[in-house]
């Protein structure tokens, strides 16, 4: 309660806005009940049906018992304000994810926070000693019959159930979705607690493939079926009934020797930090680089994370409730990637990245999807590098290795994903590159600026070289920096750049009809110079008639948007969907739900879930068509 206080105040002028906020305390309680029966109901049990005489022999047992529980209580809660600074929700199943990689995790934390971290560890080491130093008054055990310990425990055992349930009336337990009373993500979840959301999130990895049971039922044939609806295909060029969403991918224009692909994926580059898109003057380079290409200034990242981008860029799936496929295991060997497709052309295939590509599992999902050379931060000559941060070499060395490399391939087609860090949280790079922004260096606008510099450097240094007139490049970001907002499903958060320069693009132009990044990877094939088949749901947006209202999908969390025109459908675990009506990005109005429009929202992570399952999105379709 103290701790939910806290973040009230804290995030005050935001939370005042919900109607009936004081509701995150009742709701707050309820929650906290709930976990604190599910915590008594083991020593309940072995109190109340072991005599006196055994329960003294294992009294240490209920020391270590609650001093755990109570410590991960307060630790978790301590931990709350900055990662809801960072993610604008309380820790979750990210939060178990960063826990994989320490070296990573406590680079960032000592670069960053780390007057909280020693804050923390202060306040944790104080409590600790005073539960230790105070064991037998808090956790010793009075004295009883065990008749009388017999005779309670009926009682007792119904109140534990009971208040772990929070309801007698109710087929499910009360969950985090009962917790939902507000639009406003961050508000509702300020009605839970962060042990709850923890423990919660690793009990939900079980369903995290089981979309019918979070989101809803659907047949997997009429879920393909809508999704085919979305993709702006001709029913006779679909050619695969094992791999439902094979096709025919055509190119405009047909030459003797197709074009080369260079993806430049870039670190958390939002929009509203790119000048030609209406944002901050920091990306002098991007901007003047827009003139030579196609701009696309209506395009959403599906979700928050690198691995997502990755996911929508380089393999074109959908978003699904699960993790990334860059990680799950059926999408390890044999799952459709740009490279797999490229690679049967007798293109070279690589990654390249300043970090170690262990990361994520970047390494063993490409290395397994068609990617032959990765090239990560073991394969830098460390003299030649100008400097080495948290996340590995900076911008400007993977650029310039990048380069190196392309141009040591001669005539040989090529297609590779170039991806950058720099601008990332402690946000490191060199000195005597920019001139800052902010005053204080290592800011993310400052970030930014650099990250702009070095996506110059790298055109500079290219098209000095002969491989430039005969490649496509794609300057897209991943995911924007922090995706916060008042709304269930901050879109404007999810708004992103991408850039298209090569042969037969126009220039200078911009594309402005809403788009996804699923629908880039189906556009930029349209003009590589060769027919190809893909499985991929995304659209040509070269093909897409003006009629045609963009869609977008992106996924925050647990909760999934599903955008057509400024028709928005939110799905949320466990709840009915809802529809508002979009303005701005930001402007939320409810409307009546379109039935048939929520169904096309739930078609998209039933026919992901469907595919990745069945391992219906996988390379060997369009090896065995070819």
């Amino acid at each position: 309660t103290l701790s939910r206080l806290f973040l009230f105040f804290l995030y005050q002028e935001r939370v005042i806005e919900t109607p009936k906020y004081w509701h995150v305390f009742p709701i707050g309680l309820r929650m906290d009940l709930i976990l604190f029966c599910y915590i008594l109901f083991l020593p309940t049990v072995l109190i109340c049906l072991f005599p006196d005489a055994f329960l003294k022999k294992i009294r240490v047992f209920f020391t270590i018992y609650f001093v755990l529980f109570l410590t991960l209580i307060l630790f978790l809660e301590l931990a709350t304000p900055n990662f809801i600074g960072q993610y604008d929700t309380r820790p979750n199943q990210l939060f178990i994810q960063y826990l994989i990689y320490p070296n990573e995790v406590v680079q960032l934390l000592y670069k960053g926070y780390l007057l909280s971290v020693i804050a923390t560890f202060v306040l944790v080491a104080v409590f600790l000693y005073v539960l230790i130093k105070r064991r037998k008054v808090l956790f010793g055990i009075a004295p009883a019959t065990y008749k009388s310990k017999l005779v309670l425990f009926p009682l007792l055992a119904f109140l534990l159930v009971f208040g772990a349930r929070s309801s007698l009336t109710s087929k499910r337990p009360i969950n985090s979705s009962n917790a939902i009373f507000s639009t406003d993500q961050l508000t509702s979840c300020m009605g839970l607690n962060s042990f709850y959301t923890v423990a919660f999130a690793l009990y939900s990895m079980k369903n995290e493939g089981n979309c019918d049971k979070i989101y809803g039922k659907m047949n997997p044939e009429e879920a393909i079926s809508r999704v085919k609806k979305y993709m702006n295909v001709n029913k006779n060029d679909f050619i695969d009934k094992e791999f439902p969403l094979l096709h025919n991918q055509y190119s405009d224009t047909l030459v003797a020797k197709p074009y080369n692909v260079v993806i430049i994926l870039e670190e958390s580059l939002g929009a509203e930090y790119v000048g030609s898109l209406g944002g901050l003057p920091l990306t002098p380079e991007f901007d003047k680089l827009s003139k030579e290409g196609l701009l696309f200034t209506n395009l959403y990242s599906t979700g928050t994370r690198s691995v997502r981008g990755i996911e929508a860029v380089v393999t074109g799936f959908l978003p699904s409730p699960s993790e990334s496929v860059v990680k799950l295991s059926n999408s390890q060997t044999d799952f459709y990637t740009v490279a797999s497709l490229l690679k049967s052309k007798g293109y070279d295939t690589s990654f390249i990245y300043g970090g170690m590509d262990n990361f994520d599992n970047m390494g063993a999902f490409f290395n397994g999807n068609g990617f032959d050379h990765l090239i990560d931060e073991e394969q830098f000559d460390a003299k030649k590098c100008a400097f080495h941060g948290t996340w590995g070499w900076c911008d400007e060395d993977v650029m310039k290795k990048a380069n190196t490399y392309f141009a040591s391939l001669k005539s040989k087609p090529f297609v590779s994903l170039v991806f950058t860090s720099s601008n990332h949280e402690p946000f490191e790079y060199p000195e005597g590159r920019i001139k800052l922004y902010d005053k204080q260096k290592n800011t993310v606008n400052n970030a930014m600026k650099y990250a702009d510099y070095s996506i110059g450097k790298f055109f500079e240094m290219a098209k000095k070289e002969d491989y430039y007139k005969n490649t496509i490049f794609i300057v897209i970001a991943d995911h924007n920096t922090r995706t916060y907002g008042k709304h269930l499903v901050p879109i404007h958060k999810f708004h992103i750049p991408a850039l298209i320069i090569g042969p037969n693009f126009p220039k200078g132009e911009k594309y402005t009809k809403l788009c996804s990044q699923i629908d880039i990877q189906p556009t930029f094939l349209s003009k590589i110079g060769m027919n190809l088949k893909t499985p991929m749901p995304g659209r040509n947006l070269f093909a897409l008639p003006e009629t045609t209202k963009g869609r977008a999908i992106m996924q925050f969390n647990d909760i999934n948007a599903f955008r057509v025109g400024n028709q928005v459908i939110i799905m949320q675990p466990y709840k009915d969907p809802l529809q508002f009506r979009v303005e701005n990005d930001t402007i939320f109005t409810p409307v009546a739900l379109n039935k048939e429009l929520a169904k096309d929202a739930l078609v998209n992570v039933i026919t992901a879930s469907y595919l990745y399952k069945e391992r219906k999105y996988n390379a060997i379709g369009c090896k065995k068509i070819h």
